[in-house]
C-alpha cells in the first residue's frame, strides 16, 4: 500500500510553472437582485471581493470519473466494479491534498466520482489554491459561484390528461419513471406525495438510491412516491451561512420551492389544493405516477455551485431518468464560453449517461441576452400565463363594479357595508399617519366595527410580502369587516397583471388609478364632516365580492414579462451564440402547488401546505412532468430525441390561428418570437408521437463545442477531458438541433439536419417555408418519404438577401400525410449579403 502511495504521489508532483490565468481559477460576479413576490427568486448575496481569503472551489482531475467522456455507453462502469473505483478515487484525493496543503489550511467538501473526477474544498488561503493549480494531474480549477432559484388545472392546459390514458391512467402516468429534484427539497407529509400502503409502488430495480433521515424527515418519508433522499450543504457550511435550525440538515425543506416543483412534476393525482381554508381545486402532477428523487441543495441564503455538482452526481449514480433543475447560476461565468463551466459540461455528462436534464430558464426578462440556461444538451424552459383567472369585484353605493386583485371571502350576505379611509377612523394625533394600517393602536375600535376600511400602499411596497399581510393582521385585529387595498399615487400601479395575494377575510387591491380616484371621490361626496373635519357621518357604502373561484377563460398561454429571453450568449462578452434558448415554455404564472407550513419565504402562505407561485421555477417542472411521460411511452428514446418531440411538436398559435404573444416592458403585448418562447408552448399530447425527431448524441455536442467561437481545442479537454476530434464542425449550427440559429449570416450557409422516423407507418413530408426577414431559405428534398426507424437528411441553405441589424425569423414546417407535422423554427441575424 506504502508503495502505491508513493507512486501516486510521483505520479502529482509539483509542475515548475503556474498559471493564475482566468481560465485556471474562474471568478464569480453576482449581481444583485430584487425579489418579488410574484417572481420567486433567491435573495443573491454579492460574491465578494476577490482578495477575500476563504472560499470553496471545485478542482477538477485529470482521470476519468466512472462515466468516462472516452468510453461508449455500453463500457460504463457499473455495480461493484463503479463502486471500487469511486472508493478509489475518493483515497486519491484525500492523499492527493494531503501531500500539497498542510494540515488545517483546507476542508474538503466533496469527492465528484461519477460525472467528474474531482473535489470540492474550503480553501483559508489562495496561497493553497496557487499550489493546487501548479500540480500535476489537475485540469481545471474554478471557483464556486451562487446558484438561484428561478414556481389543478395546468395538466390539462398543456394536454398531458390526453396522454394519461394511453399510459394506464393518471395514477400510472410516468410509473417506472424517477425524477430527480435538485431543490431545496421536499415536506413528505404533504398530501401531493402520501402514498397509501396499496398505492405503494417500489422504483424501478435499476435505481439504487437511499433515503437520509433527520429532523422533519423521518424513515418512512420514502413511501413509494419519493424513492430517494439526500441534502448537499458542504459549501453553506463551510462559508458559515448553513444554518440546522432554520435550514433543516436533512432532505426536508423548510423553503417550499422544492416542494412546489416537485408536486408540479409528479404530485398525486386530484389532491384537494386547500389554502387559507379554502379548496382552491384539485391539484395533480403531470406525471403523477411518477416517482421522486430528492437532492436538497439549495435553501433561503441561495445555493452553491459545489453542492449542486454534488447533487446531481449523485443523482446520475443513484440511477434517476430525469434531472429537473429548478436552478441556475447568477451570472455568466467567465472562461471562453458559456457552455463550459463545471455544472453545463457535467450535465453534458449526464446526457451521456442518457439522463434528460431540464433547466428554468431564468427569471430575468424581458431583457434580450438574460437567459442563464445555455447548453443545447440541456431543455431550457421559459414560464407562460395560462387561461386561469381570478376575478375579483367590488360594488359602491352608486352600482358602480371595479375590478380588483385579491384571492378572498366575500362580505357576508349581500348587504352593503359602510366605507371608512383608514384616517378618518383612527386617533388624529397617531404618529406617521394611520392610512398605510400597520398598527393596530391607532384605530378608534368603535368607529371601525362593521365597516370596510380603505388602507394605502405605495406600489413599491405590494412587493414586500410583510406589508399587505401587517394590513390584513391589522384589520383583523380591529374587528373591521373587510379592506380594499389602494394606490397612494394618481399613476397606475406598476404590479404585474391583477394581484392574487390571498387572505382569509374579505380584501381586494384596486390598482387601476381611474378605478381607485372614483372610489376615492364617491367616499368625499358621501362623507359629512362637522367643522373641525371630524366625521359626522359615513354615507359611501360597498359590498366585496369573492374572488377565489377560477374561470377558465380558453385563451392562449402568454409568455410572463419575467420569463428570461434569448438569445443565448457564447460568453461573458455577451456574443450570441448559434443556439435557441429558451426551447420551450411551460405554465409558470400563478400555479398551485405542494408547500412547507414552517416556510416563512411568502408570508401570504405561512403556515399553509399549498401555494400560488410564479417563475420559470414552476414552468421547470410541467416540462420535466411530460418529459416522464414520453419516457415511459419510448424508454429508448435518447434526450435529444425526447427534447426534438417537445420542441417540434409545440404550439405557436392560438385556437384561431393568430400568433402567441409576450408579454414586454410595462405590460406590453407583442407577438412573440423563438427568444421569447423557445419552440413554442409545450404540448404533451402532440410530444409522445411526433413523427420525426433529431438525434444528437455526446460526440454530436463535442463538436459543437469545437465549434464554438473563441474556444480552441485545449479549452475543450480541460473541461471535458476529451481532445476536439480531428474531422471539426465549422459552425455550431452544425449540430443536428430541431431549431436553426445562426447569430451572424454572412453571405450563406449550409445547414444540414438528420430526421428520424417514430412514427409506426411510412410517411411522406413536404416542406413549408417561412423565411426571415432579409433572408432567403431553401430546403431540399422539398418532399421526402421515410419509413419507421429509418432517417432523411434534409439541407436548409440560408442566404442574405437584405442586411439588418437585429435576429428575424421564420420556421420550417415539414408537414406530413399521416398529420404529423414537425416545425423547425429559425432564428437568423443577417449581417452582410456577399457581392455576386
Amino acid at each position: 500500500m506504502l508503495a502505491l502511495i508513493n507512486a501516486y504521489l510521483q505520479a502529482y508532483k509539483f509542475q515548475t510553472s503556474y498559471d493564475c490565468s482566468s481560465d485556471t481559477i474562474v471568478m464569480a460576479f453576482c449581481k444583485p437582485c430584487l425579489v418579488f413576490y410574484s417572481v420567486l427568486t433567491f435573495l443573491i448575496l454579492n460574491g465578494g471581493p476577490s482578495h477575500v481569503l476563504a472560499k470553496v472551489f471545485m478542482v477538477v482531475m485529470e482521470d476519468d470519473p466512472i462515466i468516462s467522456p472516452k468510453s461508449s455507453q455500453k463500457k460504463v462502469m457499473r455495480g461493484e466494479e463503479a463502486q471500487k473505483y469511486k472508493a478509489m478515487t475518493t483515497t486519491k484525493h484525500d492523499i492527493f491534498l494531503d501531500s500539497f496543503l498542510p494540515a488545517g489550511s483546507y476542508k474538503k467538501l466533496y469527492s465528484y466520482t461519477h460525472l467528474l473526477n474531482g473535489f470540492a474544498i474550503y480553501a483559508k488561503s489562495e496561497k493553497a489554491i496557487k499550489t493546487l493549480s501548479g500540480a500535476k494531474g489537475v485540469r481545471l480549477i474554478q471557483e464556486d459561484i451562487k446558484m438561484a432559484k428561478m414556481t389543478t388545472y395546468t395538466p390539462r392546459y398543456i394536454g398531458a390528461n390526453v396522454v394519461w390514458p394511453l399510459l394506464g391512467g393518471a395514477e400510472k402516468a410516468g410509473d417506472g419513471v424517477v425524477i430527480g429534484m435538485v431543490d431545496t427539497g421536499i415536506d413528505p407529509s404533504n398530501p401531493s406525495f402520501l402514498s397509501t400502503s396499496d398505492q405503494a409502488k417500489p422504483p424501478p430495480a435499476s435505481f439504487k438510491g437511499t433515503c437520509q433521515t433527520g429532523e422533519r424527515f423521518p424513515p418512512d418519508s420514502c413511501n413509494g412516491k419519493i424513492v430517494g433522499a439526500r441534502w448537499f450543504a458542504r459549501a453553506g457550511q463551510a462559508t458559515g451561512e448553513f444554518n440546522a435550525t432554520m435550514h433543516y440538515a436533512s432532505p426536508y425543506d423548510p423553503d417550499g420551492h422544492g416542494s412546489h416543483t416537485a408536486s408540479t412534476a409528479a404530485g398525486n393525482f386530484h389532491t384537494p389544493a386547500i389554502s387559507k381554508g379554502y379548496n382552491f381545486g384539485h391539484a395533480s402532477g403531470v406525471a403523477p405516477g411518477a416517482h421522486l428523487a430528492i437532492y436538497k441543495a439549495a435553501y433561503s441564503f441561495g445555493g452553491y455551485m459545489s453542492d449542486v455538482i454534488a447533487a446531481v452526481d449523485k443523482a446520475v449514480e443513484d440511477g434517476v431518468d430525469i434531472i429537473s433543475l429548478s436552478l441556475g447560476p447568477t451570472t455568466i461565468t467567465s472562461g471562453p464560453a458559456s457552455f463550459l463551466n463545471l455544472l453545463e459540461t457535467q450535465l453534458l455528462l449526464a446526457t451521456k449517461a442518457g439522463i434528460s436534464v431540464v433547466q428554468a430558464v431564468g427569471n430575468g426578462g424581458p431583457d434580450a441576452n438574460s437567459v442563464v440556461s445555455f447548453s443545447p444538451w440541456i431543455t431550457s424552459v421559459g414560464a407562460s400565463t395560462t387561461d386561469r383567472k381570478y376575478n375579483k369585484s367590488i360594488i359602491i353605493g352608486n352600482g358602480k363594479v371595479f375590478s380588483c386583485g385579491g384571492l378572498s371571502p366575500s362580505t357576508p350576505g349581500e348587504t352593503m357595508y359602510p366605507l371608512a379611509l383608514a384616517d378618518d377612523v383612527s386617533n388624529t394625533n397617531s404618529t406617521g399617519g394611520s392610512s398605510n394600517c400597520q398598527d393596530p393602536d391607532v384605530f378608534i375600535r368603535s368607529l371601525v366595527q362593521g365597516k370596510v376600511i380603505i388602507c394605502m400602499f405605495v406600489s413599491s411596497n405590494y412587493y414586500e410580502g410583510d406589508f399587505l399581510a401587517g394590513i390584513v393582521d391589522t384589520i383583523q385585529k380591529i374587528g373591521a369587516a373587510g379592506v380594499i387595498i389602494t394606490d397612494r399615487s394618481s399613476s397606475d400601479s406598476d404590479i404585474e397583471y391583477h394581484p392574487t395575494f390571498p387572505t382569509s377575510i374579505p380584501s381586494a387591491i384596486v390598482v387601476n388609478s381611474a378605478d381607485a380616484q372614483a372610489l376615492l371621490e364617491y367616499y368625499d361626496d358621501n362623507l359629512v364632516r362637522d367643522k373641525e373635519g371630524s366625521v359626522t357621518k359615513f354615507g359611501a357604502t360597498i359590498r366585496i365580492l369573492d374572488g377565489r373561484r377560477a374561470i377558465y377563460t380558453r385563451e392562449a398561454p402568454v409568455v410572463a414579462e419575467y420569463s428570461s429571453r434569448g438569445p443565448d450568449v457564447d460568453d461573458m462578452q455577451m456574443q450570441a451564440a448559434d443556439v435557441l434558448k429558451p426551447n420551450v415554455m411551460a405554465p409558470g404564472h400563478h400555479i398551485w402547488g405542494a408547500w412547507s407550513p414552517t416556510s416563512d419565504a411568502m408570508v401570504e402562505f405561512q403556515g399553509e401546505i399549498y401555494a400560488m407561485l410564479s417563475g420559470t421555477s414552476m414552468a421547470t417542472p410541467h416540462v420535466a412532468g411530460v418529459v416522464a411521460l414520453i419516457r415511459q411511452r419510448h424508454p429508448k428514446w435518447s434526450p435529444a430525441m425526447v427534447m426534438s418531440a417537445i420542441m417540434t411538436t409545440a404550439d405557436v398559435t392560438d385556437r384561431s390561428g393568430r400568433p402567441l404573444m409576450a408579454r414586454r416592458d410595462g405590460g406590453v403585448l407583442e407577438r412573440a418570437t423563438p427568444f421569447d418562447m423557445g419552440a413554442g408552448a409545450i404540448n404533451a399530447a402532440r410530444a409522445v408521437d411526433p413523427g420525426l425527431v433529431f438525434d444528437a448524441g455526446y460526440r454530436d455536442y463535442l463538436q459543437f463545442l469545437c465549434a464554438v467561437p473563441g474556444v480552441d481545442d485545449a479549452a475543450v479537454l480541460r473541461a471535458v477531458g476529451v481532445p476536439c476530434p480531428p474531422s471539426r464542425a465549422r459552425w455550431c449550427s452544425d449540430l443536428n438541433a430541431p431549431s436553426v440559429t445562426v447569430a451572424s449570416l454572412v453571405g450563406s450557409r449550409r445547414v444540414d439536419r438528420r430526421v428520424t422516423s417514430v412514427g409506426a407507418e411510412n410517411e411522406t413530408y413536404m416542406a413549408h417555408v417561412q423565411a426571415p426577414d432579409g433572408v432567403a431559405v431553401r430546403v431540399s428534398p422539398d418532399t421526402f418519404a421515410v419509413a419507421p426507424g429509418a432517417t432523411a437528411t434534409l439541407r436548409i441553405v440560408l442566404n442574405t438577401t437584405a442586411p439588418g441589424n437585429t435576429f428575424s425569423f421564420g420556421e420550417v414546417v415539414l408537414r406530413g400525410d399521416k398529420k404529423h407535422t414537425v416545425r423547425i423554427p429559425l432564428a437568423v441575424f443577417p449581417a452582410a449579403a456577399l457581392s455576386p
